[in-house]
């Protein structure tokens, strides 16, 4: 074999720890702990570069390697005093995936590679304990058929009909000899799939294993959970593969195995946390094939290994500096580590630590704010069951993840994907939760399992995603053939309604109302933190004064956007407005104008008073007049049922004499008749319903005066305020009148006004003579001076490129990002989003969806250059983004590294982009944008 220009294999006392994008995150942790110290089983790790190799050479092992790996196998039987292959001292080794960033339970492991006909025997007479090899052999052949070979249901079933013969669930209870049976069970499988044996040479069987590990980076479950946590290729390109020494956990009540975590994952108790199974291997724990034990049982079993655990969390911690997960083995009485990695937690237990650690001084406060992932807050928003509605759960399970959710039961993963993507809140409900179901999981809004435990893959996978998840919940019987289930005493059908809550547990039948939790204690700590640190600041998007106050109590320094147009759209008001737009004259439109003056003041003093202090940037009427109307079809609709009915009224008159001719027994409904018909016609008299009739056909007429053929480039923002002056007075009027009013009562309010659409400075100078007049007006009725500021939207093209002129009277700016983007890419986003943006995301067109997440290489570089130019005509320009895109992780710190000013964005984001903020200045020498 020709020999590589590369080295592709690393022994775990060589490997560099801190090189994770080589060596994946699980082998530089195993070389981390081996060189700390810690019992270790020996190994090597194949690099993420031998990944990429196999690729790129049409799925072939790279040059070399093979030679490599014999090489290094050669230094790991000197250490073990044991050799591959041998039929007398034979070593056996693991096979694990791990790429840079990890991904629990998403690639394939293949363990106890090595056994074959021959060493099985031996390992039967070294160990003494023949029913231990075999169990050892048959799960070989069970994971290399299913990894290496793409055999799948078979096996279970066998093992199935094994334990059922004995009339036990326990596979412990299976003797040597089943064990035996099961093992030629399992090969008579490979040889009928595959029409070959299983492989007896032990590097075959390792070659082969390697690439099938290689072969699950780009498997369906590693590509959805890629996808889903938006890993790009820069972050983590190609799994590594780890070869460690087999240690066994399924040598007898005195081996074990186990996940730990050195902290609770869920609520960040300072307390080792995690389950583990007696006589059992790994798979068994985080599978959730078997239930395990709580951890803290294993203080009675093995007194001196719990001991040893506590040494080794404690270990991990001071090392890392960082809650770690790890998973163990204890064999024979000896505890040995198998891996670890940084914790995935529950957005409260990840907080709490970060705290509790910063008390320890293992950490500082600013690595405290880099360690927690600012999109994960959203978490600690997520609905908890309203206490108050008294409803009563009809069974409980454990809390894998927390969070409350409804929706319908889904028995089926692909049924499950298939309605959540059609955008139905779905909640899958297994069995078991393996990690094959991810991508069911990203389509769900929860997860509801019989079996399981809060230390299993699935529950680590829900928590990281903040989803829901109930498991264990042994109350929970499914009938997959029938689509239904027993839930506690209740029975459900697939597509029935239910209310999970992964905090406690508990399910409740048909959905049940939730409320919003709110930060305390150690979130606020850490958004102290982040704000004594940020030098941007953080805004909120609200319209009304409830969501001001939620805006206020989650931190925002003030409101960026307040959308006026939302105020005219509430049912009390369309009226008035339609009155205004229909207006035949000036006076008939000032006279709806002076009905909605006082109610958008109150609006307006309403959001001034929950801010009172910060700033409040209300953004004049900008959406099209059509929006406020009915559609063309709704009204000739009316037309229509109203002219029918006219004709057939006119149908009635005759009913009377046409009953007499024809049937004399029908004599005795006329009186009714004529009784009815001479209200119709009082009714008429009055003209009501060609009054209806004319009013109809005159909305008809305004509703196709108005219509435009693109409405989003036209007749809106400043352009109708223009051509509707008595409109922007309003609303100007309202604003100054409201703000005079707080300050007559000694309030410190603090305006500005934001026009939108703009392109030009002559619009902005129309707009400032009339604000400029009616300040005067409202100065002199209440005998006030008002101070605010006036500024300007930017979200047309030609607005960014006479920023300089803006700013000349512009105070402020505030990008808006939603138009900025739709005449950036030249996109219609309803049209986008609708048809062709999910091919080009899918496809690698472009890489998000522009209207989510904030296109900075092309709408943020228009951004730079308007920032740049603006500020050059007004060095203190204040400039802002209101954008949906702003409250994004990634558009703070790109906002952060172009000098803005703030970011606004909806409530709820508000403390994610607080922490996003600080965490752009601490790694603001790091931000780098071309």
């Amino acid at each position: 074999m020709a020999k590589s220009a590369h080295k592709y294999v690393y022994n775990f006392k060589e490997g560099d720890g801190k090189n994770k994008r080589l060596l994946g995150c699980k082998g530089a942790n195993l070389c981390e702990m081996t060189q700390m110290g810690l019992s270790v089983p020996p190994g090597f790790v194949i690099t993420t570069e031998a990944c990429l190799q196999y690729y790129e050479q049409g799925k072939n092992m790279p040059a070399g390697l093979m030679d490599e790996i014999k090489k290094e196998m050669a230094v790991v039987e000197k250490t073990t005093g044991k050799s591959f292959g041998d039929p007398k001292n034979p070593l056996l080794v693991s096979v694990r995936p791990g790429g840079a960033m990890p991904m629990p339970g998403i690639m394939d492991t293949v363990l106890n590679l090595g056994l074959n006909d021959e060493t099985v025997k031996a390992l039967a007479t070294l160990t003494n304990n023949e029913r231990f090899a075999y169990d050892a052999y048959r799960r070989l052949l069970q994971l290399f058929g299913q990894v290496a070979l793409g055999i799948d249901g078979e096996f279970d079933s066998i093992m199935s009909a094994a334990k059922q013969a004995l009339n036990t669930t326990d596979e412990t209870k299976l003797t040597a000899a089943d064990m035996k049976r099961i093992s030629e069970d399992f090969k008579a499988v490979i040889q009928s799939q595959t029409k070959t044996d299983f492989p007896q040479d032990p590097y075959t069987q390792l070659e082969m294993a390697i690439k099938a590990v290689f072969g699950s980076w780009m498997g369906k479950r590693a590509a959805d959970h890629r996808r889903e946590f938006n890993i790009t290729p820069d972050m983590a390109n190609g799994t590594a593969v780890n070869i460690c020494t087999m240690v066994f956990g399924n040598m007898g009540n005195d081996s074990c195995t186990g996940v730990a975590f050195t902290r609770n994952p869920a609520t960040g108790e300072n307390r080792l946390f995690g389950t583990y199974l007696t006589n059992a291997q790994g798979k068994d724990v985080v599978a959730s094939i078997r239930t395990p034990k709580e951890i803290q049982k294993l203080r009675r079993e093995m007194p001196k290994v719990y001991k040893e655990l506590e040494d080794l969390r404690h270990a991990l911690e001071n090392h890392f500096r960082e809650v770690q997960d790890f998973e163990f083995t204890v064999e024979k009485k000896k505890l040995y580590a198998l891996q670890t990695r940084n914790g995935k937690m529950s957005a409260w237990a990840r907080v709490k630590t970060c705290n509790d650690m910063v008390n320890e001084a293992l950490m500082t406060e600013d690595e405290a704010i880099l360690r927690v992932d600012p999109k994960q807050l959203e978490q600690l928003l997520h609905p908890a069951i309203d206490k108050s509605t008294g409803a009563k759960p009809v069974c409980k399970g454990i809390g894998g993840s927390p969070g409350a959710a409804s929706g319908k039961v889904m028995f089926d993963v692909d049924r499950a994907e298939q309605a959540g993507k059609a955008g139905e809140k779905v909640i899958l409900v297994r069995d078991e939760a393996k990690s094959s179901d991810i991508y069911g999981f990203f389509a769900s809004q929860g997860i509801l399992t019989s079996r399981g435990e809060k230390t299993s893959q699935v529950a680590v996978v829900a928590r990281e995603m903040g989803k829901p998840y109930v498991c264990g919940c042994k109350d929970l019987v499914i009938d997959f053939r029938a689509r239904t289930a027993k839930i506690g005493k209740q029975s459900v059908q697939e597509g029935d309604i239910i209310t999970i809550d992964g905090a406690n547990g508990t399910v409740y039948m048909d959905t049940v109302p939730t409320v919003e939790s709110e930060f305390v204690g150690d979130m606020l700590t850490l958004l102290h933190w982040a704000d004594d640190i940020a030098t941007l600041g953080v805004m909120a998007n609200a319209d009304t004064p409830e969501m001001a106050q939620k805006a206020r109590s989650y931190g925002a320094q003030g409101i960026g956007l307040c959308r006026t147009e939302r105020m005219f759209n509430h049912p009390s008001r369309l009226p008035v407005v339609r009155e205004m737009i229909l207006a035949n004259s000036p006076k008939e439109r000032q006279a709806a104008i002076d009905k909605l003056m006082p109610l958008q003041k109150e609006d307006f003093k309403a959001i001034f008073q929950a801010m009172e202090g910060l700033p409040v940037a209300i953004r004049l009427l900008d959406r099209p007049i059509h929006e406020f109307l009915p559609t063309q079809e709704e009204v000739m609709t009316e037309l229509s049922l109203l002219k029918e009915f006219e004709e057939t009224i006119n149908a009635m008159e005759e009913l009377p004499e046409a009953m007499r001719i024809l049937d004399p027994s029908l004599q005795k409904f006329i009186p009714g008749i004529k009784t009815t018909l001479e209200a119709i016609h009082k009714i008429r008299e009055q003209n009501v319903d060609k009054k209806l009739i004319r009013y109809k056909e005159e909305l008809l007429a305004k509703v196709k005066a108005v219509a435009e053929i693109n409405p989003m480039l036209g007749h809106r923002g400043v352009r109708l305020g223009i051509s509707y002056p008595e409109i922007y007075a309003m609303q100007i009027h309202a604003i100054l009148e409201a703000v005079a009013e707080l300050i007559q009562e000694d309030h410190d309010i603090k305006p500005e006004i934001m026009v939108p659409q703009v392109c030009t400075l002559q619009e902005l100078k129309w707009v400032h003579r009339l604000v400029t007049a009616i300040n005067d007006s409202v100065t002199k009725k209440y005998k006030v001076n008002i101070a605010f500021k006036f500024g300007t939207m930017i979200e047309v093209v030609r607005a960014c490129m006479r920023a300089d002129k803006l700013a000349e009277l512009a105070e402020f700016f505030s990008f808006g990002t939603n138009d900025l983007t739709q005449a950036t890419f030249s996109f219609s986003r309803e049209d986008a989003e609708n048809k062709f943006l999910p091919l080009y995301n899918e496809n690698k067109i472009l890489h998000d969806n522009p209207f989510e997440i904030l296109d900075i290489h092309g709408v943020g570089r228009l951004m730079k250059m308007t920032v740049e130019l603006g500020r050059k005509t007004k060095k203190d320009l204040k400039v802002g983004i209101c954008g949906e895109q702003s409250g994004h992780p990634d558009a703070v710190k790109f906002c952060h590294a172009i000098g803005m000013t703030y970011v606004s964005c909806s409530p709820h984001r508000v403390p994610i982009a607080r922490l996003a903020a600080a965490q752009a200045k601490l790694l603001e020498k790091t931000l780098k944008y071309d």
